[in-house]
């Protein structure tokens, strides 16, 4: 890439990622009472998004090959206990990360 175009890229990269973060605060003024949709949004993508990420992290998980993916399960078993108690989201994936790669690393 010549110079011209490595500035445009990183110029458009700045408008971007400065349009994501200020867009939202001019659509949805806090004076303004937020439409029905977007409660109905952000009430469950949360927990969608989650969800995801826990299926993606398990997508190549081999349940028909030692060790049947018991490091993963020990670890999913560990975090839901986790944060049932404490109910510390960076708490639980810090300490579930820290137990899978443990196991992974180390036991199984």
């Amino acid at each position: 890439m010549s110079t011209t175009q490595r500035f445009i890229t990183i110029l458009m990269m700045i408008i971007a990622t400065q349009l994501t973060r200020w867009l939202p605060f001019l659509i949805f003024p806090e004076q303004k009472a937020q439409p029905n949709w977007l409660n109905f949004l952000s009430e469950r993508l949360p927990y969608a998004s989650l969800g995801l990420l826990v299926m993606y992290a398990l997508k190549d998980v081999q349940l028909t090959q030692a060790p049947y993916g018991t490091s993963e399960l020990i670890s999913l078993g560990f975090i839901t206990v986790i944060h049932t108690k404490f109910h510390n989201t960076l708490l639980s994936i810090g300490l579930g990360s820290l137990l899978y790669l443990f196991l992974f690393n180390f036991v199984f």
